[in-house]
């Protein structure tokens, strides 16, 4: 194989890539990223068995082949080049030779016989959703998966549709996220669970990217096809819990605060928090105060008062505030509405006017 391809362009679809290609020492070839030469193009492939991808870039082609390059090497060769527009790379006795400008390197390569194929899937299901929308989704709740594979359901993020909405959900059983994304697809969507850090990996492959993903999947399998990308993920054979049945109907108490009087009294509580990262906050809409107080004996405390609409009864909450802060990220309206149920019930937060993202926390013990 010979070619030629615009520099910046493999080392971009390179640095996508090589965050799966691992270090694995029973299979030597997983850590390996697979070029393979065709018409008119260049596919990079890499797996680590739980997810697969491949990126397509334009070269000019000489002649065909594929080489099984170490991914590792090949991205620091990459990110280490600063002169030369193009790149040329051939195989010469199964290695890689990499050239850019007068300059020659030689990578050792592995055979492209032992790299495995990524999946097909030939029968299933499948819907439609404009790349932007899908990272927004994932991003949006991602951070409340669990961390933990104990209970792999919840280390996950849940899609699912509901009336004309893509639906995004996470939860670590102390938190939830629910994101609505609107979709024209037509097609009912009972419910995929995907592990949680191969959707975050898939957000990053498609961070930036434009266009209508194809997505299909089976009972084990989901692909995700742009243009010149193909993702491939394994999904969580599992029940996500009925989240539906916590998040409740009514409140007694609610809350409008502008959003970022809200997030800088969080900074200021994280100072002077304790080992449990324990916020207190207390609403008296009769007397129009919402105060949020923290305490460290080792530091000093906090006590601050927010101006913002208040109704409903007098409440006194705990929250560990690690667990709200993380919410601000999916939240894009100036001010956002509180809303509680009780000292022992759990709290939503929302956007004033965007129905769109929930974010539910449970409330701490004192």
């Amino acid at each position: 194989m010979k070619l030629e391809c615009i520099k910046d362009k493999i080392k971009e679809a390179v640095s996508k890539i090589e965050k799966i290609v691992g270090q694995n020492r029973t299979l030597p070839i997983l850590n390996t990223i697979l070029l393979i030469v065709n018409k008119n193009t260049i596919t990079l492939r890499a797996t680590n068995l739980d997810i697969g991808i491949e990126i397509e870039i334009p070269a000019k082609i000489e002649s065909l082949g594929s080489v099984a390059v170490p991914g590792k090497v090949f991205s620091n060769l990459l990110s280490s080049i600063y002169d030369g527009n193009n790149v040329i790379l051939e195989e010469k006795n199964g290695n890689l030779e990499v050239s850019v400008n007068n300059n020659k390197t030689l990578i050792k390569c592995l055979s492209p016989d032992e790299f495995p194929t990524l999946p097909l899937i030939q029968e299933g299901d499948s819907f439609f959703i404009e790349a932007e929308k899908l990272n927004e989704g994932i991003k949006s709740v991602i951070y409340s998966a669990s961390i933990s594979d104990i209970k792999p359901e919840l280390s996950s993020v849940y899609i699912h549709t509901e009336n004309n909405n893509i639906v995004f959900v996470a939860t670590d059983s102390f938190r939830l996220a629910e994101k609505k994304i609107k979709n024209e697809n037509k097609k009912e969507l009972k419910g995929i669970i995907i592990p949680f850090k191969n959707a975050i990996e898939l957000s990053r492959i498609f961070e930036g990217e434009s266009g209508i993903i194809d997505i299909r999947f089976n009972k084990n399998q989901i692909v995700f096809s742009l243009d010149h990308i193909y993702f491939t993920s394994r999904i969580i054979d599992g029940v996500f819990p009925d989240y539906k049945q916590i998040i409740p109907k009514e409140h007694k108490t609610e809350v409008v605060l502008l959003k970022q009087d809200f997030l800088n009294s969080l900074k200021i509580s994280n100072i002077f928090s304790d080992k449990f990262n324990q916020v207190v906050m207390f609403v008296s809409p009769q007397k129009r105060v919402f105060t949020m107080k923290t305490k460290n004996a080792d530091i000093g405390e906090s006590n601050i008062q927010l101006n913002g609409a208040l109704e409903g009864e007098e409440l006194e909450i705990s929250f560990n505030y690690k667990y709200i802060i993380d919410c601000f990220q999916a939240l894009h309206q100036d001010s956002v509405i509180i809303k509680c149920n009780g000292f022992d019930k759990p709290m939503t937060i929302q956007g004033v006017g965007d129905n769109s993202f929930t974010y539910l926390v449970m409330p701490m013990n004192k």
